[in-house]
């Protein structure tokens, strides 16, 4: 098989082109291509011997699609959409480390309102897009986190938008400054302006910043029955001389706590001495801890929510009255 050089030229041109692509986790673009010295014609031949692949129309790959790795399908993405496009909403959340994102789909925001459709491509259109909303995350252009949650409140329910919140406290990247930047120069998106000026307002970033499904689905409960947010993974210290104890769920006032007991850590003997240790020096501290199953809560999820309201509310009476 003949090498690069002979349909491009010399073997230095094709260097530049492999280190081009390495530093866009493996896609170039036929622009990029032809900035370097490459004619619609010799793109043809390389698809045709197997140097090139094609991942979107004018973005291609030096490998074979089955092994580029999802950075590369990212970046494929938003070579795709043209100048000025940038990964955006979940896509960009993923990136971000903001939530987690499943979809086969990739966002991808572009300024105005024009751009072709791409398949496996949402194109989000926009004309409030400038180039100070965007950075690049690992070399892949990228929305800012204040302008990826802007984006999210328009998309995600209530609870996922405060969890993307607690996230980008979590992260180090939340910026109530920039967020009110975002929401006066997007005021015209009022689903997404509205929703993020009522959570930021009524959510403390980062309170109830849960670790599993099993400690979401406990937190809806709380919420479905009328209790107040208990502190989620908050540390208490028992004065005790021993090191803090770190529970799932807390009403401080009302000194309660709740374990969600998974079954994977649960069911180890050092685990469950472990707990029942903590458990004894909560109690002499003065704290009810309860400890929930994640069968319980799947199953029995009414009768748990009337005892954890019964609890909490004599709880926060007996506290109250003293």
């Amino acid at each position: 098989m003949p090498t690069p050089g002979a349909f491009f030229g010399p073997r230095s041109d094709w260097s530049r082109v492999v280190a081009r692509a390495q530093a866009q986790h493996g896609v170039v673009s036929a622009e990029q291509l032809v900035a370097l010295g490459m004619s619609s014609t010799t793109v043809s031949r390389y698809r045709g011997v197997g140097w090139l692949h094609r991942v979107h129309q004018g973005v291609y790959a030096l490998m074979p699609l089955e092994l580029l790795k999802p950075s590369g399908r990212l970046m494929a993405a938003v070579l795709a959409c043209g100048p000025g496009a940038a990964l955006s909403h979940q896509s960009a959340g993923e990136l971000l480390n903001l939530l987690d994102d499943r979809r086969a789909l990739i966002d991808v925001t572009i300024p105005g309102r024009s751009g072709r459709r791409r398949a496996g491509i949402k194109i989000h259109r926009s004309t409030t897009l400038v180039p100070g909303d965007v950075t690049s995350v690992d070399g892949i252009p990228c929305t800012t986190p204040a302008r990826t949650i802007l984006d999210l409140a328009g998309v995600l329910s209530r609870r996922r938008l405060e969890r993307v919140l607690d996230a980008a406290e979590a992260e180090a990247v939340l910026d109530l400054n920039k967020l009110l930047d975002q929401l006066d120069r997007n005021a015209g998106r009022r689903r997404a302006a509205g929703a993020l000026r009522r959570t930021i307002s009524e959510h403390r970033a980062g309170s109830t910043a849960t670790w599993n499904d099993f400690e979401e689905r406990f937190l809806a409960l709380t919420r479905s029955i009328g209790l107040p947010d208990p502190e989620v993974q908050p540390w208490l210290v028992l004065d005790d001389g021993e090191p803090a104890i770190r529970p799932d769920f807390l009403w401080r006032r009302e000194r309660v706590i709740v374990e969600t007991d998974g079954g994977k850590h649960h069911r180890t003997r050092s685990a469950f001495e472990a707990d029942r240790r903590r458990d004894q020096r909560a109690a002499a501290a003065g704290f009810q801890t309860i400890r929930v199953t994640w069968r319980q809560l799947s199953r029995e999820r009414r009768r748990v929510g009337r005892t954890i309201h019964a609890i909490v509310s004599r709880a926060s009476g007996a506290s109250a009255g003293g």
